[in-house]
């Protein structure tokens, strides 16, 4: 039986990659934390001025 072979995570690369910020540089990246970053940014945007949880719009 083979085993799979695990990548193994460097505990450096992780804090490295978890104390980075949202850049509007990403948006033109090409790694792949880049394209990751820039979509969940345009999600948490698109969310934020769609409304409420419930998606009703406040009236102005």
């Amino acid at each position: 039986m083979s085993k799979k072979k695990r990548n193994k995570v460097n505990p450096e690369d992780s804090r490295n990659i978890a104390e980075k910020d949202y850049e509007p540089e990403n948006y033109f990246g090409n790694t792949q934390f880049d394209k990751g970053m820039a979509e969940t940014h345009e999600q948490v945007s698109d969310d934020y001025k769609e409304g409420t949880i419930d998606r009703k719009l406040e009236e102005r």
